[in-house]
Order: structure tokens, then sequence, then C-alpha cells
């Protein structure tokens, strides 16, 4: 199985009911997995959702292994999860323009050359929109309520009733112990925890897009090209991913048995926008694809992008957004999650991990606190939570850098300089096993006013030995323009 079993699985009816009504705003992979986890802590969950219908589309994105060791405790999401997983897929890796650089390799084989254990990898691609039916099945099977079509406009808390709600765009009110700000980048309730992040233009945008391999009969060179891998001797085909890396830009794709996949880095075209609903056409790619190269991008990408169905290509315009370390409010009523609380790059492969990270978190410190305790639970779940983002995000710059600016002499010899960083502390981590171990000690240190970066005797979950050091997202864009490579800090990041 792809993930790691530690512990003894604790189902549905383990824990007593906790009296605590908790409200979700926003199904996304973090509000979906806050609305699960809770349930099977004890919790009464609600949902909000401002679409007619839960967004199952897509294309696809990292699940780390620390995101996925709660699904010991569900039974049909690991074996489901488990199903439709890439067991046997393979990755070459190309330069930009075409030149292939690494041929066909097993990604077993790549996480040997990394010293890692191929039957416990950091994590795995995986399709979004299989992720979120297996997610909607697990919320349907236990019946906890959605309410569609639930725009959310302003977040409130009342600290001496000791509760905090929502008001919706069409005037109803909802309240309850705690509410669970899921709804990702320029959530409403920013305004409440700390103010709006400030979000600031990267001038980088990702096109993306997802669709039936079918569309690939059209060119035979293309379908062959684009094919799933046939191991040497024959065999049955398998998966793979092909990356291209350029000067300041990558792309990569994924052939499964029924869907082709591709995305690509760019500079802004004046066309992209913050939204995982707005597309574009071919055309508009085409057209813009090779700004600023001194090579053309590889043919064989553009006649893919060519074959692309119409309203298929998201472009999806990147922002920095500093990290916040105020993800909930001063009541302790309301508190931010996943994109809500802090945003990843795509290169950084932890988007997806962190959010389900935290939800998972969360619901383990509110239980593990009680109905008394709500507020304290969620300022300990914050303070767990913040150091380790803050170092995640800042690897994800560290990992776009290495893409699009790779070093091929030294990745001609060793593949893993093309390749992201996957550091230990980032996938080993067990959010649900931490919080159960240093809750009583978070709180312990927040009851003697010891400020969350001063808590040197805190096990970490971060690079050991890592001070926290307050960092700018303008700092590491001036050194990134300035050719200087990204300082990580102290602390060992491998």
């Amino acid at each position: 199985m792809p993930y790691i079993t530690e512990g003894e699985p604790k189902p549905i009816g383990s824990y007593p009911d906790s009296g605590i009504d908790v409200l979700i705003v926003g199904t996304g992979l973090a509000g979906l997995t806050a609305a699960i986890e809770c349930r099977r802590k004890g919790h009464k969950v609600r949902i909000l959702e401002k679409c007619p219908d839960i967004n199952t589309q897509g294309d696809m994105y990292f699940m780390g292994l620390s995101a996925t060791k709660f699904f010991k405790h569900w039974p049909e999401m690991a074996e489901e999860f488990d199903a439709i997983s890439l067991h046997n897929a393979w990755i070459e890796t190309y330069k930009h323009d075409g030149e292939l650089v690494i041929p066909p390799i097993t990604v077993a084989e790549r996480l040997r050359e990394a010293g890692l254990d191929p039957d416990t990898p950091p994590g795995l691609f995986q399709m979004r929109p299989l992720v979120y039916r297996m997610y909607i099945r697990q919320v349907e099977r236990l019946g906890i309520p959605i309410a569609f079509n639930k725009k959310v406009v302003d977040y409130w808390e009342d600290v001496q009733a000791r509760k905090g709600g929502v008001v919706t765009e069409d005037g109803d009110r909802y309240e309850a112990d705690v509410v669970i700000a899921a709804d990702g980048v320029g959530s409403k309730a920013q305004k409440l925890v700390g103010g709006q992040v400030r979000a600031m233009k990267s001038g980088r945008a990702m096109w993306r897009a997802a669709f039936d391999i079918r569309y690939l009969d059209q060119n035979p060179e293309i379908k062959e090209f684009f094919s799933m891998h046939t191991p040497e001797g024959g065999g049955k085909p398998e998966p793979i991913v092909r990356t291209w890396l350029g000067p300041g830009t990558y792309a990569m794709s994924l052939t499964r048995p029924d869907t082709i996949i591709w995305i690509m880095n760019h500079d802004v075209t004046g066309s992209e926008k913050e939204s995982w609903t707005h597309t574009v056409e071919a055309d508009d790619v085409l057209t813009n694809m090779d700004n600023k190269l001194t090579k053309p991008w590889a043919p064989e990408l553009k006649e893919l992008i060519k074959l692309t169905p119409p309203k298929t290509i998201i472009n999806f315009e990147l922002f920095w957004r500093n990290p916040q370390p105020k993800w909930a409010s001063q009541g302790g009523r309301v508190i931010n999650i996943g994109d809500a609380a802090h945003s990843y790059l795509p290169a950084s492969g932890n988007g997806a991990t962190q959010a389900i990270e935290d939800a998972v978190s969360l619901a383990t410190c509110l239980q593990i606190g009680g109905k008394e305790n709500v507020a304290q639970s969620v300022r300990a779940h914050v303070r767990m939570r913040f150091i380790r983002n803050a170092c995640a995000q800042k690897l994800g710059f560290s990992n776009a850098e290495l893409l699009q600016d790779t070093d091929w002499n030294k990745t001609r010899e060793d593949s893993r300089h093309a390749q992201p960083r996957m550091p230990k502390w980032v996938w080993q981590h067990d959010p649900e096993k931490y919080a159960y171990e240093v809750y009583d000690r978070v709180v312990d240190s927040m009851k003697k006013g010891i400020p969350f970066d001063k808590d040197f005797d805190m096990p970490p979950n971060y690079p050991p030995g890592y001070k926290y050091e307050p960092w700018k997202i303008e700092d590491i864009g001036d050194a990134l323009r300035a050719g200087r490579k990204v300082e990580l800090g102290s602390g060992d990041w491998s």
C-alpha cells in the first residue's frame, strides 16, 4: 500500500460525541478532509459550499505520504486510494526544446537512487477527479449535510457567547462552536483573523489541461509519442510522467490509460486569472509559449496542445503571498486552513498535502481539548502548524528554482538534479500522531507566554535544527531576479 499504517486504526465510532458543533466553509481537500475527520473524532459537522455542486474537474497534483496516513482509519478510502494510485509509473526528462536527457526510468528506481524506499514513497501524483470522487463517496456514506449555493460573504464571532459564524449572500446566518474557513485564497475570514493577505503578482502563470486520451487519435505520431511506456522485453503498458525543463520554465505530462494531462509554467500573457474555472484556447497558448525563449518548445508539446479540446486549458495566474502566522480569530472561533491560511506554488508539491494535514491536525486538537477548550485547541493547532508551513512554502521556491534553472551537466550524471526535493521532515510526518504527542506541551507553553518561535523544547515537525526567521516574498523575488539561490536557512532540509 502507498501509505504507512502506524498505530491501530480507529474507525468511525471509536470516539464519543464531543458536543462540538463544527461549520465548514468550502469543499476542497481541506474542507472535505476536515469534515470526515471531525465526524470521526466525535464532532457534529455541517458544510457550506458556494457552488451548486462539488467540483470534481481538474488535472493532477502531488499527495504526500503525510497526507494519506489517516486513511488507515477509513478502510473504504484506503482501498479506493490504492486502486487509483500509480504503482508502476515511469518518468523521463527532456530539455524544453525536446532533447531527451534522462531516458524512461521507473519512479521506484528514482526513489532508490535518492536513498528512499519505493514501498513507502514520499507521495504520489494523483488525478484530482478520482481523489475528489473518493472523498465525496465517503462524505455521502457518513451522511454529512452539505448546503450548496451558499456563498459566504462575511465571518463573525461572539467571544462572550463562545460562537463563530458566517453570513451568506442570500442573507442566511449560521453559527457554530467553531467555523473552519476552507474556502481558499482570498477567504473573507482573513479579515477577521488578521487582515487580508496581500497578493503580489509573480509574473508567472500555469496552463493546465486534462482530457480523454482518444483526442490523440487525430494525430498518430503524437499518439505514439505520448503513449504509455512499454517496458523492455514487453509487458503491459504503464503510466509515464514526462518532464521538460527549460530556462525559467518547465512543463509536464502524465499519460494514463484513459487520460492525458499536460501543464506548463509560463510568463503572464494577460489572459490568466487566479481561478480554476477560467479557460483559454489552444491558439492563445501556441501564440505565447515561446516568448522570451532562445529555442522554441518541443514540437511534440505544441502538437499535443493543438489536440487539446475547447474549454479545457486553464490559465491560472500565480500570486505570491507572505506567510501569515495569524490563522485564527481573536476568540478562537474561526480558523483558516488550507489555501485560506497558506498558499503554495505548484512546484512545491505541498499544497494538497499541507491542506489535508491541517484538517487532520485541527480535528484531533478539538477532540483532545473538548468542548470547553475549543479556542485553546484552535490556537494550539495553529502553533503546531505555522513554522512547518512557512518552511514548506519556502521549499516550494527552492524547488521552482531547481526546475527552472537546471544544471544539465550534473543532471546527466545524477537524475536527482532534475527533480524537486522531497525531504524526510515533510513526508515522514504524521499530523494526527504529532498532535497527540505535543498538545499538552503546546498548551503549557502558551499559558507560560512563550512565543511560538522561541519554544525550542518542542519536537520539530520542520527541518531539524531550524530556527524560525520571518521571511518575505519580496526578498525571495529579488534573489531570484538577481540570479541568487533561495536561502532556506538553518537546519537539515534534506
